[in-house]
């Protein structure tokens, strides 16, 4: 498995379990431009260990995200619902007349449900400059999870930022309503990830 994690810039103590967790649910200078998204996608989810957790879906790592929120979920309350080998996350935004013309992937906020329990609400972000500088030190990984070195000394009030990387089938039931799978590799089954846009 690929990682970009680099053990000598950041603390192992606090970062090698919950490393292993996100790696257990995969085991089995660029473009901004941004562009729609095909069946096959590439989904980033990072964040900091205390902080809240970012999702970005691509055509390409090279190319800007078509979809970036940033959900209220906790990154370790995450971590923990993926070492149980199932999380479905679901986001639900509200249908309004005033809204003609939308596209599902650009609603600015949605209701979080992580495994059937609500969890705050994520919110439509734009990639600036601190997101890229986090998507691109990935780099060209398409399958992994990790740790990114530390900027400076030591590990910040948040903790490391940690990460997680895989290729998702992408599925568009209407205008109102998508779906993200996380594919496992050699379709073996394992540890679940799935991702549903709805507007109800």
């Amino acid at each position: 498995m690929h990682s970009t994690a680099n053990a000598s810039t950041v603390s192992k103590k606090l970062s090698r379990s919950t490393v292993s967790k996100l790696r257990s649910a995969l085991t089995f200078g660029k473009s901004r431009t941004q562009i729609g998204l095909g069946s096959k996608v590439v989904g980033t989810l990072f964040g900091y260990r205390r902080g809240h957790v970012h999702f970005a879906f691509q055509e390409d790592p090279k190319l800007g995200p078509a979809f970036f929120v940033e959900m209220a979920t906790p990154t370790s309350h995450l971590v923990r619902e993926m070492a149980s080998g199932l999380v479905r996350i679901a986001l639900e935004s509200d249908k309004r007349t005033g809204k003609k013309g939308v596209k599902l992937l650009e609603e600015p906020i949605w209701r979080t449900y992580c495994n059937g329990r609500k969890c705050g609400y994520a919110m439509k972000r734009e990639c600036g400059p601190d997101e890229w500088k986090i998507l691109n030190s990935i780099g060209p990984v398409s399958m992994g999870a990790g740790v990114l070195p530390s900027d400076g000394d030591g590990i910040g009030l948040e903790g490391e930022l940690m990460y997680m990387r895989a290729k998702f089938e992408r599925i568009v039931g209407s205008k109102d309503s998508e779906a993200f799978y996380m594919m496992n590799p050699d379709g073996h089954g394992g540890p679940e990830l799935s991702l549903y846009l709805l507007r109800v």
